[in-house]
Formats: C-alpha cells, sequence, structure tokens
C-alpha cells in the first residue's frame, strides 16, 4: 500500500471573504491609509466606498480617486514613510592657511 502525502487534506481556500470585512471597518472609521498601486505611486487617504472590483479613496486637498483593485500592490494603515536617504556630510574644505613669505 502506497502512502499518499496530501491524500485526506482539503486545499485552503482561494477566497476567505476576509478582505470585504477588513475594507468595510476602515471605511466605517475613517482610518488613513496608504495604497501603493502597482506602478510603484503611493497614495493616501481613508475608504469611502468598496465592491468587488474597485474602491474609492476619499482624500483631503485633493481630488478623490476610484481605483482598480488589480491595480493595488498593498494597502498599509496610517501614511507610508518614504526611505530616507541617508545624507553623508560633503568633505568640506578645509581653511586656507597663511602662506610664509
Amino acid at each position: 500500500m502506497l502512502f499518499h502525502p496530501n491524500k485526506g487534506k482539503t486545499p485552503p481556500p482561494e477566497e476567505t471573504f476576509e478582505e470585504a470585512a477588513y475594507l468595510k471597518t476602515l471605511g466605517e472609521k475613517q482610518k488613513l491609509v496608504s495604497i501603493k498601486l502597482v506602478g510603484g505611486e503611493v497614495v493616501s487617504g481613508w475608504i469611502e466606498y468598496y465592491d468587488r472590483n474597485m474602491l474609492r479613496l476619499t482624500r483631503e486637498g485633493a481630488p478623490n480617486l476610484f481605483i482598480f483593485k488589480t491595480e493595488i500592490m498593498y494597502i498599509s494603515e496610517g501614511e507610508i514613510s518614504t526611505p530616507r536617504v541617508r545624507r553623508t556630510r560633503a568633505a568640506s574644505p578645509k581653511p586656507e592657511t597663511p602662506k610664509a613669505e
């Protein structure tokens, strides 16, 4: 008799339906979110509306956006801080020493 390692195990579900609950919670609490888009752009605001295919991001001081979910890489609570570039001190020129004449 051969033993099959996956026998009796059911595969994980493709959909957990937790996305809708999470988006609903974010919208009800008007939590500030940052959304990183597939193209690399990051937009911030709060989720006012969502459905199966898209969501509406309401922003202060900027136009509201309708974003297709297929264009979203990820959603993060709060604002995503842009990575800081570590600046090195430029070598300052040494003060000139008086020349002996």
